[in-house]
């Protein structure tokens, strides 16, 4: 079986062969192989470890790896999902390692971790890595490898000390996190040697962005060879991880990277995926359409993240139904113009029932719309404009199948509104839209909301949850065993709706505080203060309707 998926693979780069004494090291993705092949993040850094002639890297998943070193020196983690930190755990186990990093000695591996969950706050799983790094992995990974091979016959003091000189390079056992009471809010975070009072988030900065280093037929999208456009997004919609985490907005050359991208892709599939948080505002994208528009690409199959709405085209949608795709997704968040305002969603109701008329023209035979709940300063009133957008939609493009994919409001680390908690009426309003949306005949699919209760608290949470962590997992990884474990722990961590619900203070020592993202908190709080004046607005005026 093993076997088999392995040679299935058709590789893109040349791996090195390893040095006699090159380091021992196993890099894991905590899920199965079909999953994890599919990360593009996944595929570029094993493919620049195993470039290297001073690497010897080993792939690990759930599932299936290979021939792994009997005494591995590293063992690395992509985390791009917060609850696979269940199979992170469980795999160290597997390998006779022990889950927190204060259990292991000279004679255990270095466990690093990186991936956007621990970019963003790798506080609530920092007592399991011994390094976490912190951004983008094209300077970022090399410059690990090359610390750690000057201390790599160091004991572990030594080396942690000597690779948390490394910008990005995080070593949380080296900050001392303080509270001012088991229950109650973080004192302050501070470094317990001679380091960085805050780690840098490192960010790449080049025109040359990622492509599959790897094509199979045994990937989740199969034999897909996926392209990176854009990196981050210039919106900046307020709540939004992937646009503030990844600033600045970063474009892949047309000439240096894109074609030779695609055209090194479309030499092994004929599946091509072009990624990124809004691939249509690529300033060349009019040029890439035409390229892929040739004659002689008529047969490939061509799959497209998420597009800016006013980025629709008749044009567009022709390109995608030619290239057997038959669906277009568009997040619009809400149907409320006040609501977006508030978000700074820059879109109009006219620029959203053009795209759903543009994509039927073009040929497209159904529409995904992304929307959400329980922003800050909604009222019920903006939900029942979302209805009257949609139904204004089927109205405009007859025929057109309507999706309406909706999730709760997470806050998240990084953003402006990383102080708000989540709306206590999020489930109730997911169901009002049910409600209203399904007999129109459109396909409403809500995100869990309950789940969506527990990415909250890991986006928000603290060091104190790894005991809440270790304990969920033994009671079985449900809903229900993460009730179990704050009843178990009454008294010795916060409640729940400390780390959910409540709306934290701005002057509030944050979890993630010492962690530098790509703008000054000072910053968000600017952006956040925009935010809360156009909420403010509306509600005086409505106090002097009343």
């Amino acid at each position: 079986m093993t076997a088999s998926v392995f040679a299935a693979e058709r590789l893109l780069f040349n791996p090195a062969t390893p040095d006699n004494n090159a380091i021992r090291t196993i890099f894991a993705f905590p899920n199965e192989y079909s999953v994890g092949i599919t990360s593009l993040g996944y595929q570029v850094v094993w493919a620049t470890l195993a470039m290297r002639s001073d690497v010897q890297v080993s792939r690990l998943f759930t599932d299936i790896c290979e021939q792994l070193p009997r005494n591995p020196e590293l063992i690395g983690f992509s985390m791009s999902w917060e609850l696979d930190y269940v199979n992170i755990l469980n795999l160290l186990e597997s390998l006779d390692i022990p889950i927190r990093a204060n259990a292991r000695s000279d004679s255990d591996p270095l466990v690093f971790g990186g991936g956007p969950v621990l970019t963003a706050n790798p506080e609530p799983f920092a007592d399991f890595f011994d390094v976490i790094l912190l951004g983008d992995g094209e300077n970022l990974l090399g410059n690990f490898v090359e610390a750690y091979k000057e201390v790599r016959n160091a004991d572990r003091a030594m080396q942690l000390q000597h690779l948390a000189q490394v910008p990005g390079v995080y070593i949380p056992s080296l900050y001392e996190v303080s509270y001012q009471d088991p229950r109650g809010e973080i004192q302050s975070i501070r470094p317990l040697a001679a380091i960085p009072n805050s780690i840098e988030k490192q960010t790449y900065r080049g025109n040359t962005l990622s492509a599959s280093t790897v094509v199979t037929e045994k990937a989740a999208w199969e034999n897909i060879y996926m392209v990176e456009v854009v990196r981050s997004c210039p919106e900046m919609c307020r709540f939004c991880l992937a646009s503030y985490l990844t600033l600045p907005f970063r474009t892949a050359s047309f000439e240096g990277s894109l074609i030779p991208a695609i055209e090194r892709g479309l030499a092994v599939t004929d599946r091509i995926g072009l990624l990124g948080a809004s691939v249509t505002q690529h300033p060349e994208f009019d040029a890439l359409l035409e390229y892929l528009s040739k004659p002689e690409y008529d047969c490939i199959r061509l799959s497209i993240a998420s597009v800016r709405t006013n980025t629709v085209t008749v044009k567009l949608a022709q390109t995608l139904a030619k290239r057997d795709t038959r669906s277009l997704t568009i997040a619009v968040e809400s149907g409320s113009e006040r609501l977006r305002r508030i978000i700074n969603k820059k879109l109009d109701n006219d620029e959203i029932i053009q795209a759903a008329i543009n994509a039927k023209a073009g040929g497209l035979s159904s529409l995904k719309l992304y929307g959400m709940v329980g922003v800050p300063g909604e009222e019920m009133a903006d939900l029942e404009q979302t209805v009257t957008m949609m139904r204004s939609l089927k109205k405009a493009a007859p025929g057109l199948r309507l999706t309406f994919g909706c999730s709760t409001f997470v806050p998240k680390a990084h953003t402006p509104f990383q102080w708000y908690g989540v709306n206590h009426q999020a489930e109730k309003r997911l169901q009002f839209l049910q409600k209203q949306l399904k007999p129109q005949g459109i396909d409403f699919r809500p995100e869990s909301y309950n789940w969506s209760v527990i990415q909250a608290l890991l986006s928000r949470g603290d060091r104190r949850l790894s005991q809440l962590l270790e304990l969920t997992r033994h009671y079985g990884d449900s809903l229900g065993s993460y009730r179990r474990a704050f009843k178990a722990l009454r008294g010795q961590i916060p409640e729940l709706d400390f780390y959910v619900y409540s709306n934290w203070s701005k002057d509030q020592v944050l979890p993630w505080n010492h962690i530098q993202g790509p703008l000054a908190q000072v910053t968000l709080l600017k952006h956040l203060a925009t935010a809360e004046a156009e909420i403010n607005r509306v509600e005086e005026s409505q106090l002097v309707e009343c």
